[in-house]
C-alpha cells in the first residue's frame, strides 16, 4: 500500500462551480440576445476584416500625413496609439480563432498584420500557446503571460521597467541569473521571443534614444555636430518609424500592462476559479489608460467568463455583465491590489 503523501489540488466548491456557470450562462444569453436583435453582428469574419483594414489604412494614412508634414508627429503618435489598440482587441480575439477559423489564408493573414503593426510583441502563433495555458491556469505560478505582464511583482523600479521596456528588463532579468549557463540560457530566450521583428523595433528604438541624446549632449556643451548623409538619411527612416509605429506601441503597451496587470490577480488564486482571476477596473481616473487599451480594465474579466465573444460585443454587454460579476461578488476597483503584488487575498489594511 503506497502511504506517500500528496499534495492536493483546491476543488471548487460546488457554490462557486455554481457561480461560475450562472455567470456564464447569463452573460452568453445577453450577448446571444443582442446578435439576435442586431443582424450585423452575425458577421463576425466581416467586422473583424474591417476593423483590421480601417485600423491599417489609418495608420498608412497618417503615416503618410506626417511624412508630408501635414500633420505634426504628436498627432500621428496618439491616433496610432489608438489604432494599435483596436488591432490588439483584434490579435486577442485572432488568438481565440473567432474570426476566419475555417479559412486559414484570411486568419493568418489577419494574425500577420496584427504582428506587423504591433512589432514589439512575440509573434501572435507563439502568444496563442501562453494565452491558452493563461485561461487554464489564471494566476498561478505557470502562468507566463501574466508575470510577462508584470503581475505578481511588487511595485517598485524593477516593475516599471518592466512595464515601459520588456526587451531591457529581459536582460537585465537574464543578467542577473546566478549562473552563466543560465544568463546564456535567459537571454537566447529574449532574443528569440523577440526575432525578428521585435529586435528590428527595439534596436530602432534605442538608436533614436541614443541618437538624440549625443546630439542633445553635444549642443549642451557647445560642440557642432554635422551627421554624415548616409546618417542623417538613416536617422530620417528610424525618426519616422518612431513617430509612425513605435511611439504609438510603446504608448498603448504600457497602458495595456498597467491596467492588465493589476486587474489579474497572482500567486494566491485557485487553479480554475474563474471568480477569483480577475476584478473589473472601471474607475474614472484610470480613462487615460483605458483609451489606449480599448477599455480593457472594463470589459476583460467578462472575457475570462465568456471567451467566445468578440472586443466589440463585450463592449456591448459591458453593462448588463457588470451586474452579473458584482451580484456574483467579482471585485469592482480593488486598489488593494498595488499593496499586495496581486495577490487575492486582502488584508485589514485593504478594507
Amino acid at each position: 500500500m503506497n502511504t506517500t503523501n500528496k499534495v492536493s489540488t483546491p476543488i471548487l466548491s460546488k457554490k462557486e462551480q455554481t457561480q461560475i456557470n450562472d455567470i456564464t450562462q447569463k452573460i452568453t444569453q445577453h450577448s446571444n440576445d443582442l446578435r439576435a436583435r442586431y443582424k450585423l453582428l452575425g458577421y463576425q469574419n466581416v467586422i473583424g476584416a474591417s476593423v483590421m483594414a480601417f485600423s491599417v489604412a489609418g495608420m498608412v494614412t497618417t503615416g503618410t500625413l506626417y511624412v508630408k508634414g501635414l500633420i505634426p508627429g504628436w498627432l500621428c503618435i496618439l491616433i496610432n496609439a489608438l489604432l494599435t489598440s483596436l488591432i490588439h482587441e483584434l490579435e486577442h480575439d485572432l488568438i481565440h480563432r473567432l474570426y476566419f477559423r475555417k479559412q486559414p489564408f484570411a486568419h493568418n493573414l489577419m494574425m500577420l498584420l496584427c504582428w506587423i503593426t504591433r512589432p514589439g510583441m512575440p509573434s501572435p502563433w507563439l502568444r496563442r500557446e501562453l494565452h491558452f495555458h493563461h485561461h487554464k491556469e489564471s494566476g498561478t505560478d505557470t502562468d507566463v503571460e501574466a508575470w510577462i505582464t508584470t503581475s505578481g511583482s511588487p511595485w517598485g523600479a524593477k516593475r516599471f521597467l518592466k512595464l515601459v521596456d520588456g526587451f531591457i528588463f529581459g536582460i537585465v532579468n537574464a543578467l542577473c541569473a546566478p549562473t552563466w549557463r543560465e544568463k546564456i540560457r535567459l537571454t537566447i530566450k529574449v532574443l528569440r521571443l523577440n526575432a525578428p521583428m521585435g529586435l528590428l523595433y527595439w534596436g530602432c528604438w534605442y538608436v533614436f534614444l541614443g541618437y538624440h541624446f549625443y546630439t542633445w549632449a553635444c549642443s549642451i556643451m557647445g560642440v557642432a555636430y554635422q551627421p554624415s548623409s548616409i546618417t542623417a538619411l538613416l536617422m530620417s527612416v528610424i525618426n519616422g518609424a518612431v513617430v509612425i509605429i513605435i511611439a504609438p506601441n510603446i504608448i498603448r503597451q504600457f497602458c495595456l500592462f498597467f491596467i492588465s496587470s493589476n486587474i489579474h490577480y497572482y500567486g494566491d488564486v485557485m487553479p480554475r476559479n474563474a471568480l477569483q482571476q480577475t476584478q473589473v477596473m472601471n474607475h474614472w481616473w484610470l480613462w487615460p489608460f483605458q483609451l489606449f487599451c480599448f477599455n480593457f480594465g472594463s470589459t476583460h474579466c467578462i472575457h475570462h467568463f465568456v471567451v467566445k465573444d468578440p472586443f466589440y460585443l463585450r463592449q456591448m454587454t459591458a453593462a448588463f455583465a457588470h451586474k452579473v460579476l458584482a451580484e456574483a461578488g467579482v471585485r469592482f476597483n480593488d486598489f488593494g491590489t498595488y499593496k499586495r503584488a496581486n495577490r487575492y487575498t486582502q488584508t485589514q489594511t485593504d478594507t
